[in-house]
């Protein structure tokens, strides 16, 4: 893998370091955008590498010391290394809007974006030159793999530190957190502006909801990753990242909770709520889904991973912050709060109709396979296939493809008859998770 080389060159505030990025897997060319949004794209992959970088978060499970010890940590150092990489091209074309802008001070042209960001010029080169060093470090020692605990603990502490003494890497995490702080849906600002609060629970959600809302932030980036089907190991440190803001989100509402005075409030329990079903996905999603996804190498395996582990904290913290509105606001409905949450309860509802068609239809042709018409079953399949399907979780339809593809090569009654038990039996514990889907909550279904 090729590194990215900053050209050696005479600083000058304006004419930030040139630095060449080569194409690699975990470092796509991006689009241009303009110096706020690269900065916000910077601070969120360097917060995932000071998350990453902490021993703590390294496989996003905890480990034996003994296993720790003996293991190959070179996955973790590729990891590192694209994100550095990564990295490095994004204060490249930082470098050049920030130069563009000057530009266009200096040719008095007006109405420009006033820039979110109190980085100086200076200060991005010496995060370049800092970048440009850890590069050239990781591909020494990745060239020494297998690489083992030890390696990886002396690495990820000199990295670290170096970036601790470097202003803009401090500087671009804090304005990409405040950033994502903001992102709060329209539906519950406007509640939030409209309605009157007493002084306490305004306080308390002018504390609380920022931390929801950076969180959600973080996780949008990871949903960006999987519409554009980008490489999606990166995001594990992205995780990495989300996992603290959820400890630190955690600890601070269950200290709020025993401070609370009055635990009748529906804000607390609002508050009780959100603690306890974050500390249930926490464990779901970085002791199952992501526990060793970074040894992984099947990416069907790995987008089907990161698409769990995305949709189980988003729906998550989605449903929280439409708790905290509904306290506000009772009347408030949950796609008042986010409009997708319509779109994803149709799909649900179509889903589960279909699949339990679907599950009535094999069950009959397993009682009866000589009687039962396989013409019908097989069109049947082959509709559901190409509609319903889609609205599956990837893991789940790459499953129930297979079982479709053998129900429809299967020529012999015989041979189809443990096809369709095994199909049948999974299909019954599909649909009872799709039951339980948050989104179909007060939408009991009909059984016929």
């Amino acid at each position: 893998m090729d590194a990215a080389v900053i050209e050696p060159s005479t600083f000058n505030p304006m004419n930030p370091p040139m630095i060449k990025l080569a194409e690699t897997p975990a470092a796509p060319l991006l689009p241009a955008l303009n110096a706020n949004e690269l900065a916000f794209e910077l601070g969120l992959w360097l917060s995932g590498l000071e998350s990453f970088l902490n021993i703590r978060n390294h496989s996003l499970a905890d480990e034996s010391r003994a296993k720790a010890s003996t293991r190959d940590w070179t996955k973790e150092f590729h990891l590192t290394h694209s994100t550095l990489l990564l990295c490095s091209g994004i204060v490249f074309r930082l470098g050049k809007a920030i130069k563009a802008k000057h530009n266009a001070i200096e040719d008095d042209i007006l109405n420009l974006e006033p820039e979110e960001f109190d980085v100086s010029p200076e200060e991005i080169f010496k995060l370049a030159s800092v970048l440009k060093d850890a590069v050239l470090l990781s591909e020494g020692l990745l060239r020494a793999a297998p690489l083992k605990f030890g390696e990886w603990t002396a690495w990820s502490n000199s990295l670290s530190e170096r970036f601790r003494q470097t202003a803009a890497f401090e500087k671009l995490i804090l304005s990409a957190e405040k950033t994502g702080e903001q992102f709060l849906p329209e539906g519950l600002r406007r509640i939030l502006e409209t309605k009157q609060l007493s002084f306490s629970t305004e306080a308390d959600l002018n504390l609380i909801l920022p931390r929801f809302a950076k969180i959600l932030k973080w996780l949008a980036v990871v949903e960006k990753m999987l519409v554009k089907d980008e490489p999606l190991k990166p995001s594990l440190l992205i995780f990495s990242r989300i996992r603290e803001q959820i400890s630190e989100m955690m600890n601070y509402v269950n200290n709020r909770l025993l401070r609370f005075s009055d635990e009748s409030d529906a804000l607390f329990g609002a508050l009780d709520g959100a603690s306890y079903a974050a500390s249930i996905e926490l464990k779901k999603v970085y002791n199952h889904e992501l526990a060793g996804l970074s040894e992984l190498r099947q990416t069907p395996l790995i987008y089907a991973k990161i698409e769990t582990a995305f949709a189980l904290l988003n729906d998550s913290f989605q449903l929280t912050l439409i708790n905290f509105a509904q306290v506000i606001a009772p009347e408030v409905q949950p796609f008042d709060i986010f409009p997708n949450i319509k779109t994803k309860l149709d799909q649900s509802i179509i889903l589960r109709r279909e699949l339990w068609k679907i599950l009535q239809e094999v069950k009959k042709a397993e009682e009866n396979p000589d009687k039962y018409p396989l013409p019908e079953l097989h069109k049947n399949l082959t509709n559901f296939d190409s509609g319903a399907l889609r609205f599956l979780f990837y893991k789940d339809k790459e499953t129930v493809e297979r079982f479709i593809e053998e129900v429809l090569i299967t020529t012999s009654k015989k041979d189809l008859v443990p096809i369709l038990h095994r199909f049948g039996a999974y299909l019954e514990t599909l649909f009872g998770q799709i039951n339980m889907r948050v989104v179909l909550a007060n939408h009991p279904f009909e059984y016929q």
